[in-house]
């Protein structure tokens, strides 16, 4: 089997030209394959090789299984996909139906999102040097209407001004491609932080004119907000690693925990399928255990 493990390497470097760590990982991934065999006595010769022929589904099952009892799933994933490649190879090169055929890779762990505490965002938001300068206050703007709407940083950045209709309080999210617009309430400090920064606009402001800024009145990136976000975060104490999508996820998880319908959080959101949104409730349930802890006598 070690002699079949290099082949396959060495063809799949010349026919995909895969990098020099993709193969070795392949070839790596077959190898503890083939430890696991020789260890459990599965389709071994007398002399302690492998027999690659008698290898079968339940094989590769029982070592994935095991497998799985030590290793993230996504380890376990790319395992299978390295043993997949391996009997594709074989069977396109000698016609032996390959065993891993039909297997199929565990689900990927579905990780709770990141998000800020209620006290945590007022701790971002009150966070700045020189609060009145034109920077911070279309950085408090950024955050307040993040947090405020959970809108993504790409619909962020590409609001107009005429998006924005401070008298009812609520914002127009455009999409492209044909996709339907939908509109987003947006509360008080978010609409006055807004008026803040267009009134310190370096560069006048037009109705069709973009709402976010760098200070030469270009519409900024989504990167540039990534980096003001994660310096003000620095700034506050606060974890250095969310993201301007932690704020949606702190918006959605907040309006959940104050008694919001996921319909309408969902509309909100503007996901398509209401499974998205359900994630938010992994969140709120952790919460309810917590409080139900605390609270319950006999709990």
């Amino acid at each position: 089997m070690l002699e079949e493990i290099e082949s396959f390497a060495s063809a799949l470097a010349r026919a995909s030209r895969a990098a020099r760590n993709t193969v070795e990982a392949y070839r790596r991934d077959l190898t503890d394959l083939r430890g696991f065999l020789v260890d459990r006595g599965f389709a071994a010769r007398a002399d302690g090789t492998v027999d690659i022929a008698a290898i079968d589904a339940d094989m590769i099952r029982a070592y994935l299984a095991d497998l799985m009892k030590t290793a993230k799933r996504t380890t376990v994933q790319r395992r299978l996909s390295a043993i997949k490649s391996f009997f594709r190879y074989r069977e396109a090169s000698f016609g032996v139906p390959s065993p891993a055929r039909a297997l199929r890779s565990p689900k990927s762990e579905r990780h709770l999102p990141t998000i800020l505490q209620k006290e945590e965002v007022e701790r971002l938001l009150d966070t700045d040097a020189n609060p009145q300068s034109p920077a911070a206050l279309r950085d408090r703007a950024i955050l307040e209407t993040l947090y405020s709407s959970g809108l993504r940083v790409s619909e962020l950045v590409g609001l107009d001004w005429r998006d924005i209709d401070q008298e009812i309080g609520m914002v127009t999210v455009r999409r492209s491609k044909g996709n339907k617009d939908r509109v987003v309430p947006v509360g008080e400090p978010a609409l006055e932080a807004l008026k803040a920064w267009r009134r310190a606009m370096p560069v006048a402001w037009e109705h069709d004119g973009p709402v976010i800024t760098n200070l030469r009145g270009g519409r900024l990136t989504t990167r540039s907000v990534e980096n003001i976000l994660a310096r003000r975060l620095a700034d506050a104490g606060l974890d250095s690693s969310l993201t301007p999508h932690g704020l949606r996820h702190s918006f959605a998880t907040h309006m959940l925990n104050a008694g919001a319908d996921l319909r309408s959080i969902q509309e909100m959101l503007g996901h398509a399928s209401l499974a998205t949104t359900q994630r938010y409730t992994h969140v709120s349930v952790n919460r309810l255990k917590e409080v139900y802890r605390r609270a319950h006598p006999r709990a």
